[in-house]
């Protein structure tokens, strides 16, 4: 029987040996709670101290600046939530609902906490994005500025890059929108807070330079099974001063920002393995892109009907991410691809793991094609098309464990499909 082959490093990744055995010790020898006084639980803490001090690190933060939780939705969820809750405790906006500012192809768990906080009031505005999936710092500046600059918009969350089809977001040049429109709100009040910017940059991480400093970010989310690490451990990256008030309480732990018991060998595990994507980042990039590369020409060679969503170019660039490939069969049903690849031993996606099982199309793909109209959003005719896209796309990943042959069966498979 031939070897299965794994493409959907997207949803999850292989834990690596390395981080496994980083791991071990703390579930069976030094497994104290890092909340103790006695040695088992300084040992604990001890773990829990270095691992934080290496991620902090690793993105350019301080050592208080890392907050583990436990995934990235969680992280997500702690960034929007937790700046709500502290934008409505601040005495300066008694009275005023507060607007929250995402863009159209977000995760779920930052879409759906979005949704959630306009059922308690807030404004929430979904910025739309062109055909290749990308926000326009400028379009952000006008939301934020509302009717007249009105000072509510609370924070804005654009994911660094995306999950589905892998489009990098200029969330550089979005930040500075966002801290150019807090100095402005400053000048009409003491000194303003708001609004603040959070990147979900869960799958960046291991290709992507996320120096915190750099990108000029108030928060960031990092997952842990995106990196060849284990599930079940997320981080938010909070800088110092953001206003952000806790969502999970009790204890205190964590800076008072997420209360609980720390994961310790999950934690420790989270830390091997982006010490260990930030080494292998830069050969990784370029070995993952000619993958890429070599699984979109294939692709297109089988049929000339396919799409590319994204950025449907073959060559790596700074505004695509290397390891996602996002293409769509017009006239075939996303499932049944999946499902007969499946059972030729190749897995792929549909979309995010997340709602996959909900077999819906894509509303990531759709979202492009609302942007490759007249502008508005509004085309029929792309709309149309963005329907039959979503409904005929699938994603396929790679990562570490992923070679040439691995790419090899999956083109002879989609051939076999065409036939």
């Amino acid at each position: 029987m031939e070897r299965r082959i794994y493409l959907d490093h997207a949803a999850g990744t292989p834990v690596d040996p390395r981080v496994e055995r980083a791991m071990r010790p703390y579930f069976l020898r030094s497994f104290g709670n890092p909340g103790s006084l006695h040695l088992f639980g300084q040992e604990a803490i001890a773990a829990v101290d270095a691992a934080r001090e290496a991620i902090a690190r690793l993105i350019g933060a301080d050592f208080r600046e890392v907050v583990f939780t436990g995934s990235a939705t969680e992280a997500n969820n702690l960034a929007l939530r937790g700046a709500i809750r502290a934008w409505k405790d601040d005495p300066a906006n008694k009275g005023r609902a507060p607007r929250v500012i995402v863009s159209a192809i977000e995760h779920e768990s930052v879409l759906e906490t979005a949704r959630d906080l306009a059922r308690e009031g807030a404004e929430v505005i979904c910025a739309p994005v062109d055909g290749r999936g990308a926000v326009d710092p400028e379009w952000i500046i006008h939301a934020i500025h509302g009717n007249g600059n009105d000072g509510r918009t609370a924070i804005v969350s654009v994911m660094y890059v995306n999950n589905e089809i892998g489009t990098v977001e200029p969330v550089a040049a979005i930040a500075e929108a966002v801290r150019t429109a807090r100095e402005k709100s400053g000048a009409h009040r003491a000194i303003s807070k708001w609004p603040l910017f959070h990147t979900d940059a869960a799958q960046a991480f291991q290709y992507f330079d996320c120096d915190v400093k750099r990108l000029g970010i108030d928060m960031m989310t990092l997952s842990a099974h995106k990196i060849c690490g284990p599930k079940g451990i997320g981080a938010l990256f909070v800088r110092a001063g953001t206003p952000l008030a806790p969502v999970v309480t009790g204890g205190g732990q964590e800076f008072g920002l997420r209360s609980g018991t720390e994961n310790v060998p999950l934690i420790v595990g989270f830390a091997k393995a982006a010490e260990l994507a930030v080494a292998a980042r830069s050969g990784e990039t370029k070995r993952v892109a000619s993958l890429r590369n070599h699984c979109i020409k294939g692709i297109k060679e089988i049929s000339r009907d396919v799409e590319i969503n994204g950025n449907g170019g073959i060559s790596f660039s700074p505004e695509v991410a290397p390891h996602i490939v996002n293409v769509s069969f017009p006239g075939k049903a996303a499932e049944d691809i999946v499902m007969r690849l499946d059972l030729a031993g190749i897995a792929v996606s549909s979309g995010s793991a997340c709602r996959a099982r909900a077999i819906e199309p894509s509303y990531v793909v759709r979202a492009l094609g609302a942007g490759s109209g007249d502008g508005s959003g509004h085309d029929a005719a792309a709309k149309i098309d963005a329907d039959v896209l979503a409904r005929s796309s699938i994603r396929v990943s790679f990562g570490r464990t992923t070679g040439k042959a691995d790419i090899d069966r999956l083109l002879a498979a989609i051939t076999g499909i065409f036939r």
